[in-house]
């Protein structure tokens, strides 16, 4: 071997067992998301390999301890066997949308909030955003939950309010 060529040399890359096991704890971690995620759900992940969506399967089914432990050492097992990382993108997706509609929820709820709170100019604020909503059911709706608000009563006409804007936004 000539002095020039001494650095060059591509060392083979070192996997230590510490790395291997977080890796196997991490498909297992991954594993465990798809046992816990519902049949329509895991119909959306890209699970090329059967024997792995029927220990899914098998997995929600099971509830002793031991049992359960080791089917999810199992689907970690069978995850190193194949390439996980487009069930790890499906998920990462999967838990994006579900934040997405829970924020979009959190803004419905604030629209809510805000029409009652400000009576008539709140709701020339959801006749902005949805031009074809019923002012006059959008303000009976409010004076009834302003009036049970004032006398403590529960929040139904809110409820209402709510179910009216997200049926608007549906449409929209």
């Amino acid at each position: 071997m000539s002095k020039e060529n001494w650095g060059n040399e591509e060392e083979p890359e070192i996997v230590s067992k510490t790395m291997i096991k977080r890796e196997m704890h991490a498909l297992q971690e991954i594993g465990e998301t798809l046992v816990g995620l519902s049949p329509k759900d895991l119909k959306k992940i890209p699970i090329d390999n059967q024997e792995l969506v029927d220990t899914i399967s098998l997995a929600r089914n099971v509830n002793a301890h031991g049992g359960k432990k080791r089917l999810l050492q199992y689907i970690g097992k069978l995850m190193r066997k194949i390439d996980s990382e487009p069930i790890i993108r499906a998920l990462r997706d999967l838990q994006d949308g579900q934040k997405e509609a829970t924020q979009h929820f959190h803004q419905l709820e604030h629209l809510r909030d805000n029409v009652v709170a400000e009576g008539p100019k709140g709701i020339e604020r959801i006749i902005e955003l949805y031009p074809y909503a019923d002012r006059q059911h959008l303000r009976q709706l409010v004076l009834q939950a302003k009036r049970e608000e004032k006398q403590q009563k529960p929040p139904a006409a809110s409820r209402k309010i709510f179910k009216y804007i997200r049926e608007l936004d549906e449409q929209a």
